[in-house]
C-alpha cells in the first residue's frame, strides 16, 4: 500500500542542496533548516484538524489497523483527563513482545523504520568520508594532503584533514537533533508534563517533543546522506504533516485524542548556545497556555508556581523547601527588596577581588528555611545577554564569618588564596 503525499509539507522543506558543503560544521544552510522545525515546534496555530487526522489514519492503516474515531481536545492536559476518566489503556500481551494495541503497533513501526535509517545513513557516511578523501587526494595530485608539504598549505591541509575525520551525520544530528531536543523535548514537553495529571498504564503520546527526530532523518535524506526505501520517505512526509498540523496525540485502538496547540508560547535563546537552543519564559504571566486556561510559569527555562511570577512574597519563599523555586522568587523581586523584606542579617561583606567593585556579602539565613546556614550574595563574573551581571545567593555553612571565606569554599579553596584571585569567571 502507498500512502497519498503530503505535498502540503514536503514543500516547504527548505534550501537546496547545491554548493553545501556537509562537512561543514558552520553551515548555515543546516541552521536554516534547524529555525523551520523549530518554527513548527512552537507553533501557537489553531490545529489543520483535517491534514492532522488524515496523517494520523495513514499511520493506523499502514500498522494495519481500521481509522479511529478522533477525539479533540483543548490541551494535552484536558487529554490526560479524558483518558483517566474514559478509562483508556494500552495492553500488554501475554507472551513479553511488548503492547498489543494501536500505540504499540505504531511505535514498533516507527522503530522499525528508524533502524533502517539509520542503517543507511551510517553506509553512507562512511563512503562519504571515502570520496571526500578520494577527492583531496585528486586536489593534491593524488599523493594526498599533508602538513609537511608547505607552510602556505599549512592551514588548508589541517582543516581538509580534520573534515575528513568529521562524520557528516554527526554534524546532522547537533546541528538538528540535539538543538531541537533541548528546546521541544527538554523543554516544552516537559514543561507540559507538570501540567497533566499521570495515567495508569502504558500510555505513550505523541508530538512535538518528536520533532528533533523526524527533522534528523528529514535532513539526512535531503542533503543526500542516505537514501532511504520508500516507506520510510513515505512515513516521514506522514510525521513532517503532523509535525506541520497539530500538537500531541495519543492511539487507542478505536479512538485517537488530538490535543490542540498552545495559544501562548514565550521562549528566549538559552544564553552561551551555539546551536539556537531556546528555553521558555516570561517574566510577567505565563510562558505557555493553552486555550482551557492550562497555563505554565517558567523563569528562564525553570518550572516555578504561580505565585513566583504573580506575587511573590518574603512569607511565601521562607515557606518554600524547592531550592530552586525559591531562587527564582527571589531574583524574581531583586535581593535588595528581598533582604529588607526577610529582614537578613548582614554578617561580613568584602570587596570581591574576582570582580573589582562588587561586594561580596555574607548573610544569616532567614527563618523557616529549614536548613541552618549562611548566604552568600555574589555577582556574576561574565555578563547576561543584556549587559548586567547577575546577582545570584549561594547557600553556605553556617559555621562562616567571614565573606571570603565562605566565597573560597564555594571554589574548594580558602579565603586567602581567594582574596589573591585576579578575575573571577
Amino acid at each position: 500500500m502507498s500512502a497519498a503525499p503530503f505535498r502540503s509539507s514536503t514543500s516547504r522543506r527548505a534550501t537546496s542542496t547545491e554548493n553545501i558543503d556537509i562537512f561543514d560544521e558552520d553551515n548555515q544552510a543546516l541552521e536554516t533548516v534547524r529555525d523551520v522545525w523549530l518554527e513548527r515546534g512552537l507553533c501557537t496555530r489553531p490545529a489543520d484538524r483535517s491534514t492532522a487526522e488524515s496523517a494520523v489514519a495513514q499511520l493506523y492503516r499502514r500498522s494495519g489497523l481500521p481509522k479511529p474515531e478522533f477525539v479533540w481536545v483543548q490541551s494535552p492536559s484536558a487529554g490526560s483527563d479524558l483518558i483517566a476518566a474514559e478509562g483508556l489503556s494500552n495492553k500488554m500481551s501475554f507472551d513479553g513482545t511488548g503492547l498489543d494495541c494501536a500505540c504499540g503497533h505504531i511505535a514498533s513501526m516507527f522503530s522499525a523504520s528508524r533502524r533502517r535509517m539509520n542503517a543507511r545513513i551510517e553506509r553512507r557516511s562512511i563512503d562519504w568520508q571515502i570520496e571526500r578523501w578520494k577527492m583531496e587526494r585528486r586536489a593534491f595530485g593524488g599523493v594526498g594532503p599533508s602538513v609537511s608539504e608547505g607552510s602556505d598549505q599549512r592551514g588548508s591541509t589541517q582543516r581538509g584533514s580534520t573534515q575528513r575525520r568529521v562524520n557528516p551525520a554527526r554534524i546532522i544530528r547537533s546541528a538538528i537533533w540535539e538543538s531541537l531536543h533541548t528546546t521541544l523535548f527538554d523543554g516544552v514537553a516537559a514543561a507540559i508534563r507538570t501540567m497533566s495529571n499521570p495515567v495508569a498504564g502504558g500510555v505513550t503520546w505523541y508530538g512535538q517533543q518528536d520533532a528533533h527526530r523526524i527533522a534528523y532523518y528529514d535532513t539526512c535524506h535531503r542533503y543526500g546522506l542516505a537514501t532511504f526505501r520508500s516507506e520510510d520517505r513515505e512515513l516521514l512526509d506522514v510525521q513532517t504533516a503532523l509535525a506541520d498540523s497539530t500538537g500531541w496525540w495519543w492511539a487507542f485502538d478505536d479512538v485517537c485524542i488530538m490535543a490542540e496547540r498552545p495559544r501562548v508560547l514565550h521562549s528566549e535563546r538559552i544564553p552561551g548556545s551555539a546551536r539556537g537552543e531556546r528555553r521558555l519564559h516570561h517574566s510577567d504571566s505565563p510562558a505557555l497556555e493553552f486555550a482551557d486556561g492550562t497555563k505554565a510559569f517558567v523563569l528562564h527555562g525553570a518550572i516555578v508556581p504561580d505565585w513566583v511570577v504573580l506575587d511573590p512574597t518574603a512569607e511565601r519563599i521562607a515557606h518554600e523547601r524547592n531550592v530552586e523555586i525559591r531562587r527564582c522568587a527571589i531574583e524574581r523581586i531583586g535581593w535588595d527588596s528581598y533582604i529588607e523584606l526577610a529582614g537578613l542579617t548582614l554578617v561580613d561583606q568584602a570587596d570581591d577581588p574576582g570582580n573589582v567593585g562588587c561586594l561580596l556579602q555574607l548573610y544569616a539565613s532567614p527563618e523557616g528555611w529549614g536548613r541552618s546556614g549562611r548566604i552568600l550574595l555574589a555577582v556574576n563574573g561574565s555578563f547576561e545577554r543584556d549587559g548586567h551581571r547577575r546577582r545570584y545567593g549561594l547557600h553556605v555553612p553556617g559555621w562562616f564569618t567571614s565573606a571570603l571565606d565562605a566565597a573560597g569554599w564555594t571554589y574548594g579553596i580558602t579565603g586567602a588564596d581567594y582574596s589573591r584571585l585576579v578575575r573571577r569567571t
